[in-house]
């Protein structure tokens, strides 16, 4: 059922909506979708290279408006939906633990969440759960968000057809080093200041 998902997603890429239906699945997949957004990103991307920024920033501002319907759901509807969706994607176990990583690091929990492959989903309907701070929850996002799509854009824009092997190969782990660097970054900026 996922690849058949992914094939459908990735279809649009020749449709004239293809923008259009970018912006949708990012807003659906940071709250309820199970195919990350990157996959259209990449196929726009590549289609019309010139234009893979714009690509980007309509994945980014579906992503973190659909990021603040996900925070709704928490913050309103967790009983309902909210945990469904967390156990639809076996999550249920680590809600403590996800509410733990909040109240040690409150929005970064969520900037780091929005740029690994962790489902996004899951940290917008849970920073709603535990009424994370919606203005600086937004921030986060906004900006893990935007970095995650910018640099896909750029690197296709820059590299065409084959970084995207490249990316699709070593996804994980390039997000596992951007994480590292980025918490680095945190630690270091605590220490000097």
């Amino acid at each position: 059922m996922i690849k058949k998902l992914y094939d459908w997603v990735l279809s649009w890429a020749y449709s004239p909506y293809g923008a259009l239906a970018l912006f949708v699945l990012a807003f659906a997949e940071s709250s309820f979708f199970p195919i990350p957004p990157d996959v259209l990103l990449i196929a726009l991307a590549l289609s019309i290279p010139g234009r893979a920024l714009y690509f980007a920033a309509i994945t980014s501002i579906g992503s973190v408006m659909g990021g603040a319907f996900g925070y709704a759901i928490g913050l309103y509807f967790m009983e309902f939906i909210g945990g469904h969706i967390i156990d639809l994607y076996g999550l249920g176990d680590k809600f403590q633990y996800i509410q733990s990583l909040y109240r040690e690091y409150d929005a970064w929990a969520v900037a780091i969440a929005g740029f690994t492959p962790i489902p996004y989903k899951v940290f917008t309907i849970t920073a709603g759960a535990f009424k994370i701070n919606f203005f600086v929850f937004l921030i986060a996002s906004f900006i893990s968000r935007s970095a995650r799509f910018f640099i896909i854009a750029l690197l296709i824009r820059r590299y065409g057809k084959p970084i995207r092997v490249f990316i699709e190969k070593y996804f994980n782990l390039l997000t596992l080093i951007f994480v590292l660097l980025l918490i680095g970054g945190f630690v270091l900026i605590k220490i000097v200041l």
